[in-house]
């Protein structure tokens, strides 16, 4: 089997494109896949825009604030207030580099945070962004770096407005809030991608089961023109060659072996309908013509047999045979249309026992028997594929057929099926 193409998203559920652009670009990324199923190339779309430009007003903001209170202070000397500004300036035009290298930007921003005041608003903004597109193993240890470093900040640079104690814990509280809020975003965009990808396999094995199924039907229909129509055809194929062997042959035999062949392919062109009517029935969602044979057919089969010229013989043994289950029934008599096949192919003139025992409970047992051919055998075509087919019917009807030469030269097949109470 050939493995199945990767289904990026059904008609349905596929996003809109302007859908596509209020999407993270990982996201969007993940639905462009490639012909090898790997993710497209990841293009910032308008939310990731809209986003980065409001991370980029907030780190301003909070710097401008920042500065304010720097210059506010009259302890802080002029050149360490410019430095202060000049490095929060650089931290704020760094936010649009976030996506590229977050962790960079993360480290980056613990010896530009200590040094600058200015660019706190940009040193929240990298532990988010690490929190959201790396492992917590990163975020862990640069979150602890910047949190081990707030008491030694606000030792060497005390806010006058609050107390050492009370600026630490404010500043450690909202690290925290900033990276639990990161790590809930990651969490959330996992799963939207987890989801997805549970869909695309869902489809996927849809698809698989799809073309299973297809597969399956094609080959009970293959199985079930072999069924029907071998048993036809070997009545043409053997009038038509002992027509051609004895051309000197009565009249009347000759005018009934041609009214066999005449009737075999009116049966023969009659089955091909019935089964192009199941196939065009299936399509539509009809019911097939005739309805198909059971075990009560058997002794009609065994009759038309007799007709062609076989020596058949019926031992049925079966009180009810229309009180068997549709599906049992059917399986038995397409196993006898074959045995009564197999033995006018390839033992003509030899006498044919069918044997049908069994009961409810119990289960239905089927033999056709013959002995070796009293003469020479005329060359039929034939695969062998029958008694293949027959086997797998067997099997998945939940019983068993074997088949093989007997002690005397001549040949059986023999079945099993299930019959429930």
């Amino acid at each position: 089997m050939t493995p199945a193409t990767p289904v990026t998203a059904s008609a349905d559920s596929a996003p809109l494109p302007w859908q596509r652009r209020l999407l993270p670009s990982a996201v969007a990324g993940e639905l462009d896949l490639d012909p090898d199923g790997r993710p497209g190339r990841r293009r910032r779309t308008a939310r990731d825009w809209i986003v980065d430009f409001s991370c980029f007003l907030i780190a301003v903001f909070l710097g401008l604030i920042f500065s304010e209170q720097l210059w506010d202070d009259p302890h802080t000397p002029s050149v360490l207030a410019w430095t202060d500004q000049i490095l929060g300036a650089l931290a704020c035009a760094a936010v649009w580099l976030r996506r590229r290298w977050p962790l960079g930007f993360a480290v980056a921003m613990l010896p530009v945070g200590f040094l600058s005041n200015t660019a706190g608003g940009a040193s929240m903004i990298a532990l988010f962004t690490l929190a959201v597109h790396r492992p917590f193993r990163n975020i862990a240890w640069v979150a602890g770096i910047s949190i081990a470093l707030v008491p030694l900040f606000y030792w060497l640079r005390p806010d006058p407005d609050s107390s050492w104690g009370l600026s630490v814990a404010f500043t450690v509280m909202i690290t925290i809030a900033v990276v639990g809020w990161g790590m809930f975003v990651r969490s959330r965009r996992q799963l939207l991608m987890s989801l997805r990808d549970r869909a695309r396999r869902a489809e996927n094995e849809a698809a698989l089961r799809a073309e299973k199924a297809q597969r399956l039907a094609r080959e009970a229909i293959a199985r079930e023109m072999h069924d029907v129509l071998a048993h036809r055809l070997t009545l043409l194929s053997v009038h038509a060659g002992a027509l051609e062997f004895r051309p000197d042959a009565p009249r009347d035999e000759i005018a009934r072996a041609a009214g066999v062949i005449r009737e075999s392919a009116h049966e023969a062109l009659q089955d091909l309908r019935e089964i192009i009517g199941v196939l065009r029935a299936a399509d539509h969602g009809e019911e097939s013509g005739r309805p198909q044979p059971t075990l009560a057919a058997l002794d009609a089969l065994v009759a038309e047999s007799r007709e062609a010229g076989m020596d058949v013989r019926l031992d049925n043994r079966v009180p009810d045979p229309k009180g068997v289950p549709a599906s049992t029934g059917r399986t038995a008599y397409r196993i006898a249309q074959e045995g009564l096949t197999n033995a006018r192919k390839h033992a003509p003139g030899a006498a044919v026992t069918v044997t049908v025992t069994g009961a409810a409970g119990e289960g239905l047992s089927l033999t056709v028997r013959n002995p070796p051919p009293p003469g020479e055998v005329p060359h039929v075509p034939g695969s062998g594929q029958g008694l293949i087919g027959l086997t797998e019917r067997a099997t998945l009807a939940g019983g068993r057929l074997d088949h093989g030469r007997a002690a005397d030269g001549g040949f059986a097949l023999r079945a099993w099926l299930p019959w429930s109470g």
